[in-house]
């Protein structure tokens, strides 16, 4: 079965370095998904989770809060803002993110810079559905 490389990384230094059969990514314009020999492309990321799927049809979640997708035909390349293996998200501060980020767009903490309160909520929303969806699959 062919395969392609994956190397997802942060600042924070290497997150995940393997083969796959199928790369899934939360592009800018929608979720993608990356087969070997897929086309040249380079895109950025929005918040959320990147699957890699292994031959025998394992599956390994990481979470990242945008950055940008580089493919080649045999290699993927995740440079992340931030990135997280799913088991380190934690469910309890997503939600407390998400609800602070939801209180600022609604002005309850004085001015607010409306762009960055978006974005704020975008990211604990994606970290939150991330946090359910790992959630899921643990029980």
């Amino acid at each position: 079965m062919a395969s392609i490389r994956v190397d997802i990384v942060s600042a924070e230094g290497e997150i995940f370095s393997g083969e796959a059969a199928m790369v899934f990514a939360p592009a800018r314009l929608g979720e993608i998904g990356i087969a070997p020999r897929h086309a040249p492309l380079l895109t950025d990321l929005k918040p959320g989770e990147v699957r890699v799927q292994s031959g025998d049809g394992t599956e390994r979640l990481f979470y990242v809060t945008g950055g940008v997708l580089e493919v080649q035909p045999y290699l993927v390349t995740v440079l992340a803002d931030s990135a997280l293996h799913a088991e380190q998200l934690d469910e309890e501060a997503a939600l407390a993110a998400r609800e602070h980020a939801r209180e600022a767009l609604e002005g309850r903490h004085g001015e607010i810079d409306l762009l960055q309160a978006q974005a704020e909520l975008v990211e604990a929303e994606a970290r939150y559905r991330a946090a359910q969806k790992l959630k899921g699959k643990r029980g």
